[in-house]
């Protein structure tokens, strides 16, 4: 089974992160995810998350720092999910693949129906959010 390489990016806008929720005609409908999609040959991750997020979104960021790498098993594919924390600089929010889009507390995300490659990712941005402030 092949490996599909996506990056997403944790995107904050002060105090919040940005989720979008896949449409649900789309594999994985109606999830939450942190926004971004596949690297294609050649590309690197930081200019495919870039382009993915004007691509789906209509949204620009500042590309920060590599978060995490999480695989995941969907059963009739596999994902290696690479996450990179962005800053939000602007958005004219016209989504493709998604139907709805929330700014929320990351210590609200694991209220969220997350998709399951993107929960790792959040249940240790939730951590870091709480070993921060101890």
């Amino acid at each position: 089974m092949k490996t599909i390489k996506v990056v997403c990016g944790i995107i904050f806008n002060d105090d919040k992160v940005f989720i979008c929720r896949r449409k649900p005609e789309k594999s994985l409908g109606g999830y939450w995810e942190f926004p971004g999609g596949k690297i294609e040959e050649g590309e690197s991750n930081e200019a495919s998350l870039s382009r993915e997020l004007m691509e789906e979104i209509g949204m620009k960021v500042e590309v920060k720092d590599y978060f995490k790498t999480n695989f995941h098993n969907y059963g009739k594919f596999k994902i290696e999910l690479i996450a990179y924390k962005c800053n939000f600089l602007d958005a004219i929010f016209e989504l493709t693949d998604h139907d709805s889009f929330e700014w929320v507390s990351v210590e609200d995300l694991n209220n969220w129906n997350l998709a399951p490659a993107d929960i790792p990712i959040a249940l240790e941005l939730i951590s870091d959010v709480k070993n921060k402030y101890k």
